[in-house]
């Protein structure tokens, strides 16, 4: 049985769809002062409980999920984090700060018999659950958003840890080259960025991260590209917080291609394809 948290309901239908599993009927509610509760139907064996953190209520909401799945009478229980929220905080930074993503996987971790993340932004993060955990890789499945017509395309990352991401979605789609952006961070806000050596003069460029939060980096990014024909964006989780689809815009970004893990206007296609074949 599919248990969907109230941030990842789409996801949690396709995902129902693709495994062929009964997608649970989830109440969500909340008491006067302001804590959640979910409610949940009986569990005859697995249940999968799917759910996005984005914010901090979304983390209280996962692991109600994953209590109300044993009282009802799950045999196993999986979680499926499609966003996790704090794991770039994966470090104590500065003295006295805690590592935020260890602490919510470990919490995570009491309730489930295993984990899996969709493309998690520091994959060390999986290391922190003390449950099995597997890392799905759902960057190919933007291929299928884009343009049947690119002209002579290149994939291009916005820094080299992100090559694996332009070279995924590259090999789904098909023809192109996959190049990425020289980035040098001074700070969290302060962050420079060279062009890439491949010549992307008349070409379509397909600019392919993990997640675009403010659209700040990738605005650059797509603003230092030399005379491209058509600019595509494209990333798993599109948070885009604030103003971050108009900075694109004006920076030329043609359209801005996304999935499911977080549900936005931009989410083209879904993860449950990939999720599926973690879980069968």
């Amino acid at each position: 049985m599919i248990l969907s948290g109230s941030s990842s309901q789409g996801l949690a239908a396709a995902l129902a769809a693709e495994l062929g599993e009964p997608l649970a009927d989830v109440e969500y509610e909340r008491f006067p002062d302001g804590e959640r509760l979910v409610r949940i139907p009986p569990v005859d064996g697995r249940a999968v409980v799917v759910c996005s953190t984005t914010g901090d209520e979304d983390y209280v909401e996962l692991l109600q999920l994953q209590d109300a799945a044993r009282e009802a009478g799950a045999s196993e229980v999986v979680t499926v984090i499609p966003y996790m929220g704090y794991a770039r905080q994966d470090d104590a930074f500065e003295p006295g700060e805690p590592v935020s993503a260890r602490a919510l996987a470990r919490a995570v971790s009491t309730g489930t018999d295993r984990v899996l993340t969709v493309n998690v932004h520091e994959t060390g993060v999986c290391d922190f659950f003390t449950v099995p955990t597997a890392n799905v890789n759902a960057a190919p499945r933007l291929a299928a958003a884009l343009p049947d017509d690119l002209r002579d395309p290149v994939f291009v990352a916005p820094d080299a840890g992100a090559i694996h991401l332009a070279q995924s979605v590259r090999d789904a789609y098909g023809p192109g080259d996959a190049d990425y952006f020289e980035k040098t961070r001074h700070s969290g806000t302060d962050v420079d960025i060279e062009p890439s050596d491949t010549d992307v003069t008349g070409r379509d460029v397909v600019v392919v991260d993990d997640i675009i939060a403010t659209g700040s980096t990738m605005s650059e990014a797509i603003s230092v590209l030399d005379a491209p024909e058509r600019v595509y964006v494209t990333c798993v989780h599109p948070l885009l917080a604030g103003n971050a689809r108009t900075k694109l815009a004006n920076a030329g970004a043609e359209k801005i291609y996304g999935t499911d893990t977080i549900e936005r206007a931009v989410s083209e296609v879904s993860a449950a394809e990939a999720v599926a074949a973690a879980l069968s």
